[in-house]
């Protein structure tokens, strides 16, 4: 007997041919706009991944492409995308013509399945209500102690222990990368949602939650680096390969994500709660909406941290007179007292020019994209097409000559230095933290957080490389992701340096 498909299967090969037909019409348009096809040297380069031959990370390549260029502007045809190391034109996206240059539709539909509405996926009122939210916190006496409260906490009571108890170990060897992030995504849930997920403890496996977070961040970088955004659409689609994980991922995410703000139900949220989320429930009652702020957060403060440390600890480790003029710094300014206020860290200046020399060489976020709402031209002359992707690159601006000088691929802190004392630079010649009206608003309580571990486990410890595994002759070498996250790890040794441990060795 012949077997006859049923109507169900008949249907759904029916839809899925139409979807893949309407995606390849879709495609065939960006086809027209973007000409993916290009074979020019660079998106011929691009394609067939040539550039890892002599580049350890994707970001480098646009470097030595922005270093040639000499407008320090270069175009990528298959994708579409202007991107640019000119400070000028850094000015006239994020500030001269704000308005302009939105993240954009495009841009949000690439993160919308992970970030959703959140603040650094959205434009308008939108974002303008949130910033407007989360401002009233950052900009207050009590939540600014809260954090620094919540830091020092975390510090003493479980980073500190933690590291010990690895340094009595000869041979053991730490990730600190890993540790990093365990202690801002407690940080960071302790700060803006008033819970305490307890990670930074190496016997606990890390939370699903965190999990699942890196894997969609991963994911969604990667849809932003397709030749054609019909390519992810089709798997979404099809629900196939790296989609597929994603959607897992996210559906662990929203569940998890649910039971903060159900168990933030429980606890409260009325105005003595001092983290971020109960200022937000108080006023809106979405649970969607306030998913993604969560998720938004999130990215910010545990993300981005985990990345500045990771690097600082690298480049300190491979400059040790670094972590000595740092440690005499503090002795000099506060002797052998804790740091107890944000003002206090303010008065270390060569901490403060190490920590921004680490971010003007790995920042945390390499690279930024707007898109282009109207034609227009940039200051050096570029013509940028309506819809076309503007994309300013933080990580490339740090290695220009012109911005920084002949040893700008030196990891040297007294650039910042004037007369002894740390002198800021020109935000739009280092847009670590954005500029303009999108300055990022946790840049205070990011530094604090930074500074304050670099501080204290300077003073305690030597952090030793393990294996260069994840180095480059250029530096280091980075996963694909929204944030920078060094690849295979940072495996290092801990060795006590405290009084009483070369006490117990004499």
């Amino acid at each position: 007997m012949e077997l006859q498909p049923s109507p169900l299967c008949i249907l759904i090969v029916t839809l899925s041919t139409a979807a893949v037909f309407l995606l390849l019409c879709h495609l065939t348009a960006s086809c027209r706009r973007r000409n993916p096809w290009c074979s020019c040297e660079v998106c011929e380069t691009y394609l067939t991944v040539g550039w890892s031959k002599h580049h350890a990370n994707l970001c480098d390549w646009y470097s030595d492409l922005l270093r040639r260029s000499p407008t320090k502007t270069v175009h990528i045809h298959i994708l579409g995308n202007t991107i640019t190391a000119n400070p000028v034109n850094v000015e006239y996206m994020l500030k001269t013509r704000f308005e302009n240059f939105p993240k954009g539709k495009p841009f949000s539909t690439i993160l919308g399945d992970f970030l959703g509405h959140g603040i650094f996926n959205v434009d308008g009122d939108l974002w303008r209500f949130q910033r407007k939210m989360a401002s009233l916190e950052f900009d207050g006496f009590s939540i600014r102690s809260f954090a620094f409260d919540t830091v020092r906490f975390e510090i003493e009571d479980r980073l500190i222990p933690l590291l010990l108890s690895v340094s009595e170990t000869e041979t053991r060897i730490l990730d600190l990368q890993d540790v990093f992030k365990r202690f801002s995504f407690d940080c960071i849930c302790k700060f803006s949602f008033g819970l305490d997920p307890m990670c930074l403890q190496l016997s606990l496996p890390l939370s699903e939650f965190a999990l699942s977070f890196d894997l969609a961040s991963n994911i969604s970088a990667e849809r932003a680096m397709k030749a054609s955004p019909s390519v992810w659409k089709i798997k979404r689609l099809l629900n196939l390969g790296s989609e597929k994980k994603l959607r897992e991922a996210i559906a662990m995410i929203d569940v998890l994500a649910q039971e903060v703000i159900d168990q933030k139900r429980r606890i409260g949220y009325s105005s003595i709660h001092k983290d971020l989320l109960s200022r937000f429930m108080r006023t809106v009652n979405d649970d969607k909406f306030l998913r993604d702020i969560i998720v938004s957060f999130l990215l910010a403060g545990r993300d981005t941290v985990a990345s500045a440390l990771s690097s600082f600890f690298w480049l300190v480790a491979k400059h040790p007179q670094v972590a000595s003029e740092i440690c005499e710094e503090v002795s000099r300014v506060i002797g052998n007292q804790q740091v107890t206020s944000f003002e206090q860290l303010r008065e270390l200046h060569y901490l403060n020019a190490a920590v921004y020399e680490t971010m003007r060489l790995y920042p945390p976020i390499q690279f930024d994209s707007k898109f282009c709402q109207k034609d227009d031209i940039l200051p050096d002359g570029t013509f940028v097409k309506s819809g076309t992707r503007v994309t300013y690159h933080p990580y490339a601006m740090g290695r220009m000559e012109e911005l920084w000088g002949p040893d700008c691929l030196e990891f040297r802190p007294g650039r910042w230095l004037e007369e002894g004392k740390f002198r800021p630079e020109n935000p739009f010649k280092y847009p670590i933290f954005q500029a303009g009206l999108r300055v990022c608003l946790g840049k205070e309580m990011a530094l604090m957080e930074v500074k304050t571990v670099a501080l204290s486990l300077l003073r305690r410890f030597r952090v030793e490389l393990a294996t260069p595994a994840a180095e480059k002759p250029t530096g280091l070498r980075f996963s694909p992701g929204l944030t920078a996250t060094i690849s295979g790890g940072l495996p290092v040794k801990i060795r006590d340096i405290s009084t009483g441990a070369r006490a117990s060795h004499k």
